[in-house]
């Protein structure tokens, strides 16, 4: 199987369809969470929307890349989350992540596997390998505070 395809496929695993390394993934953790709990705040940590907003904000950003444009996100916007007031609001927010995590991966599919080792927008940022590689360890570096967080929302909860 080709790295691009490889990538894909992990993307996939950690945001869609995967169970093998976390046993779960973002659609699975989100898809029972009310709007009430993913605004919900646990001491001093980020909220689950937060997380998910977060996500798809990177997301995103490599999207924009991946289909020509410029890399246009910045970290001080990445947890920049309006208001979530409704269980609509929870629910477009959890809808463009998932849609976007499918275009992510869509795209990727196609990318030529030369595309790899590639700047990536800049060569600051290292080659596209890098930035995808990272993408997909820091999905589950949120997906397992998310796993936690609601945890904790639901046990407080009760």
């Amino acid at each position: 199987m080709s790295t691009v395809l490889q990538l894909a496929k992990r993307f996939r695993e950690v945001l869609l369809d995967g169970l093998w390394i976390a046993n779960t993934n973002f659609k699975d953790q989100l898809s029972d969470v009310t709007w009430e709990q993913a605004v919900a705040k646990v001491g001093s940590l980020n909220t689950i929307a937060m997380l998910t907003f977060h996500i798809d904000y990177y997301i995103a950003g490599l999207i924009d890349v991946f289909e020509g444009g410029d890399l246009e996100i910045r970290d001080r916007y990445s947890l920049s989350l309006p208001p979530v007031e409704s269980r609509q609001q929870w629910e477009t927010l959890v809808n463009k992540l998932l849609s976007d995590a499918e275009q992510f991966a869509s795209l990727l599919e196609q990318m030529p596997e030369a595309k790899m080792n590639e700047p990536f927008a800049n060569e600051k940022y290292g080659t596209y390998l890098r930035n995808i590689d990272g993408m997909i360890e820091h999905c589950y570096y949120h997906l397992g505070q998310i796993t936690l967080i609601k945890k904790l929302v639901i046990s407080t909860a009760n």
